[in-house]
C-alpha cells in the first residue's frame, strides 16, 4: 500500500483527487491539509510516498513547505495558476496539474510517477531538492525566508535579517527576534537576497549592509565590521573589495 497526502486550501480540489485516487487501490490517503503548516507536521508524521500539493495557499505556500521537509516525498502539483508550471519545474517535479484537470489528465500524472517509482527514493529527493532551488528564484519566493522554529514555524521578511552565518550543513540567520537555522548553503543565500543590501564579506558571514555602522582595519589585509546591533564579523581582503564596491566608497 502506497500513502498519499493532500494538501490544498480548497476543499472541493481535494475531494476530486480523493474521488480520482480511488480508482487506484494501491494507494492509502493518510491524511488532508489545510495548509502548509499542517502539510509540514503531517509529512513528518506519516512519511508518504507522494503528495498532492497546492502551491498558492494561506501562511505559506508549496514551495515554502517543501523546504521545511527534511526528506520531501515525490510531489505532484496541484494549481489554479499556470505561471508555475514553467519548463524550469518540468525537470524536476514528478508532475502538475493545472486546475480544473480531468480524470484522464489525474491517471497520466499518477501512472508517470508509478512508472519513475523504480528509481530510488534519493532520486526522487534529489528532484525535489533541485526544483525547491528554482524555485526560490522565483519573484514570489525572494522577499521572505521560512524557518522551523522547534514545532513552529516561522516567516522572516528579507530585511529583518542582520547577517547570516554558516554552520556546517546549515545557515545560521541571526534577526531582532534571535537566531534561526536553515537548511541551506551560504552559496544559495549568496544569489538568493538581493546584491545591494547583502553582501558575502567572508566565507563564513553575509552582512546586511544597512546595519554596517564602522568598518575598521583588523590583522594584516583584513577589516572588521561593526553593525548597528554590536556585533563584529570579519570582513575577508575579497570581502572588503565588495564590500566598497556596494557602498561607493
Amino acid at each position: 500500500m502506497m500513502k498519499a497526502i493532500l494538501i490544498d486550501d480548497e476543499p472541493l480540489a481535494r475531494s476530486i483527487v480523493r474521488e480520482y485516487l480511488q480508482h487506484y487501490p494501491e494507494f492509502e490517503i493518510a491524511e488532508e491539509c489545510n495548509d502548509g503548516f499542517e502539510g509540514v507536521k503531517a509529512i513528518a508524521r506519516h512519511q508518504p510516498d507522494i503528495i498532492f500539493l497546492d502551491i498558492q495557499m494561506p501562511k505559506i505556500n508549496g514551495f515554502e513547505m517543501l523546504e521545511l521537509v527534511d526528506q520531501p516525498p515525490a510531489v505532484i502539483f496541484t494549481t489554479a495558476f499556470e505561471e508555475y508550471a514553467i519548463k524550469a519545474f518540468e525537470a524536476h517535479a514528478t508532475d502538475y496539474l493545472l486546475k480544473p484537470f480531468s480524470r484522464e489528465r489525474f491517471d497520466k500524472a499518477v501512472q508517470k510517477w508509478l512508472a519513475a517509482r523504480q528509481n530510488t527514493a534519493a532520486a526522487n529527493t534529489d528532484n525535489t531538492q533541485a526544483l525547491l532551488e528554482t524555485a526560490a528564484h522565483t519573484p514570489a519566493q525572494q522577499n521572505r525566508v521560512v524557518v522551523k522554529d522547534g514545532t513552529k514555524i516561522k516567516i522572516i521578511p528579507i530585511p529583518n535579517i542582520q547577517y547570516l552565518e554558516a554552520a556546517d550543513d546549515y545557515v545560521k540567520i541571526h534577526t531582532g527576534e534571535g537566531v534561526f537555522l536553515k537548511n541551506k548553503t551560504m552559496a544559495h543565500f549568496e544569489t538568493l537576497l538581493p546584491a545591494q543590501q547583502f553582501v558575502r564579506v567572508h566565507r563564513s558571514y553575509i552582512i546586511n549592509v544597512q546595519l554596517i555602522t564602522r568598518i575598521d582595519p583588523y590583522e594584516k589585509e583584513n577589516h572588521q565590521a561593526i553593525l548597528q546591533t554590536g556585533a563584529r564579523l570579519p570582513v575577508s581582503k575579497s570581502g572588503y573589495a565588495k564590500l566598497k564596491d556596494v557602498l561607493g566608497i
